[in-house]
């Protein structure tokens, strides 16, 4: 009795969360679907955009493409620069411009694209119009800034309990082939029914990441201490520069060549310029066998100095789960295979609303019939 009350409540808080939030998830996953192949499909609009690169002898050295950026907007800041991933991409740097608004995300950011062996500048385009910008601030925060993002981690939160009370509900509990079994040739809705089990069950595991992950990521300033704190991981300071007066920044030449030596057979992917006097440069590396951002080198602008190597390989607990939030999230954890998956797993609460709207109406037909043929006084 009690367990038939338990799939009484949850039965009606997945019928009704479903149908409120539904729309929602839809955007968010079909956003995230496209931004698991998003490398790929940038990479082919800004061929589109700036043309085909082929390769030549050697590489144009970082600071000579920062030198170069920097004298065709000279009233720019330059904030990132991203090194090619490989001999047919250009150097891409984020530059802000004089109008940019702190209020606002990305306003006054552009994206300038340099071609990696003649220097010459390719264009730039605004940041927030770019592919990736696009669906990412429509996925993460729904272009409304700090109030999206709570939206959109709430729905995180709820979907997650759509995936719990859904597991509650899966018929295959009581006998398993039950579960995944669809009569193609039953009623509609049936047929809606038993897709929706068996999409929900193959997608449940995965979905519950991305809600667990994207919960976490959408509130990072209550996550973060969280996870610190029950791992017992250190909060490390920011590393800071000290200023000196009268003193240039280091070039950025011989920054490279410390972080180099800092983090060893890795490869450098972002370097993120100082954009006042206490910040540092941060250097972030691929190491071997690891994630683009698995190392980061942290040096002093004024005199130099190292002030913080990161390594994943030799990360604290709390920062080893944070950093799997990215691959879990992003379903990049079995390469091509995983990402292809979660292409689906995006799309299925389409397929799941669908099938839940098909379900409740003919239910809600059925109920309206019936107060028609045992009118009530």
């Amino acid at each position: 009795m009690k367990t038939l009350k338990w799939r009484n409540v949850a039965f009606h808080l997945h019928r009704w969360l479903g149908l409120a939030i539904g729309l929602l998830l839809i955007l968010i996953g079909i956003t995230g679907s496209l931004l698991i192949f998003e490398e790929e499909i940038s990479d082919w609009l800004n061929t589109q955009q700036f043309g085909v690169i082929i390769p030549q002898a050697e590489r144009l050295a970082p600071a000579t493409v920062l030198d170069t950026a920097k004298a065709a907007h000279p009233n720019w800041q330059a904030i990132n620069l991203y090194i090619p991933s490989d001999d047919h991409h250009p150097y891409k740097l984020r530059m802000t411009a004089p109008d940019a608004n702190p209020d606002l995300y990305l306003h006054g950011d552009h994206e300038v694209f340099v071609h990696p062996y003649t220097g010459v500048v390719l264009g730039d385009r605004a940041e927030r119009y770019s592919f990736y910008r696009f669906l990412l601030n429509l996925h993460y925060r729904l272009f409304a800034e700090n109030i999206g993002i709570k939206i959109v981690g709430i729905a995180g939160l709820l979907l997650f309990i759509l995936c719990i009370s859904g597991l509650v509900l899966w018929t295959g509990w009581r006998k398993l082939i039950n579960g995944f079994k669809i009569k193609w040739k039953a009623h509609p809705k049936r047929v809606s029914f038993d897709i929706h089990k068996v999409a929900g069950i193959v997608a449940v595991i995965f979905l519950t990441l991305t809600a667990i992950t994207g919960v976490g990521w959408n509130f990072y300033e209550f996550t973060q201490p969280a996870i610190y704190a029950l791992t017992a991981t250190p909060t490390l300071p920011n590393p800071e520069s000290k200023p000196i007066a009268g003193k240039s920044p280091v070039g950025l030449t011989e920054v490279l060549v410390k972080a180099d030596t800092a983090l060893p057979d890795s490869k450098t992917t972002i370097i993120s310029l100082p954009d006042e006097p206490k910040a540092a440069f941060s250097i972030y590396k691929q190491i071997p066998g690891g994630s683009t951002y698995g190392g980061a080198v942290y040096i002093d602008q004024f005199n130099g100095q190292v002030l913080r190597v990161d390594d994943e390989r030799r990360a604290a607990l709390g920062d080893l789960i944070l950093n799997a939030f990215i691959p879990l999230h992003f379903g990049t954890f079995w390469g091509l295979p995983s990402r292809i998956l979660y292409v689906f797993v995006g799309l299925s609460p389409l397929m799941l609303f669908v099938t839940g709207v098909i379900m409740w109406w003919f239910r809600r037909k059925q109920k309206g019939k019936a107060a028609i043929a045992y009118p009530t006084r």
